[in-house]
């Protein structure tokens, strides 16, 4: 069997038509909303400027040259600022169920963590059901309230996690 190689690194400029491609094709597959959801995003199309911010990341991972996941950390709007949002996480199905979504995860949280945020909150789509299954194995847990303003009124699945 062939390994392939896997890298994780920060959003570069060049990446941000692959990315907001990828991360569409994944809504569309999934059934998701075109409104209220992360498809609808200005921000979409230009994650490499959207990240430019103090205490925020967006990290790419790259199988064989080619983008196939993603996934962002930065301060949660409208929230104390110890609290941060994972972001925009989306991997392509070819390798989904392969244990990188909790690498990225890993990744992600090292990187609030290293920015002092003490909460991380994460917002999903009821039927994303393996997304959640990820999140509770990396520690998430389940809340009944919005925090913050995310602007993607249709996820009504919200969770959070302490950071430690």
């Amino acid at each position: 069997m062939i390994m392939s190689r896997i890298d994780i690194r920060a959003i570069q400029k060049k990446d941000n038509q692959a990315v907001a491609q990828m991360i569409r094709n994944v809504l569309v597959e999934q059934g998701a909303p075109k409104v209220g959801t992360a498809y609808e995003d200005k921000a979409l199309d230009q994650l490499y400027e959207t990240y430019q911010k103090e205490r925020a990341e967006y990290f790419v991972l790259i199988e064989d040259g080619h983008i196939k996941g993603s996934a962002g950390i930065a301060p949660l709007d409208n929230a104390e600022p110890e609290i941060c949002e994972l972001q925009k996480m989306y991997f392509d199905p070819t390798v989904r169920g392969r244990g990188l979504g909790n690498l990225m995860i890993t990744k992600c949280l090292e990187f609030a963590k290293q920015q002092h945020f003490k909460i991380c909150y994460i917002e999903t789509l009821p039927n994303m059901k393996a997304a959640q299954k990820l999140y509770l194995k990396t520690g998430f847990s389940y809340i009944d309230h919005r925090l913050g303003d995310t602007g993607h009124y249709s996820c009504s699945v919200f969770m959070k996690k302490t950071l430690s």
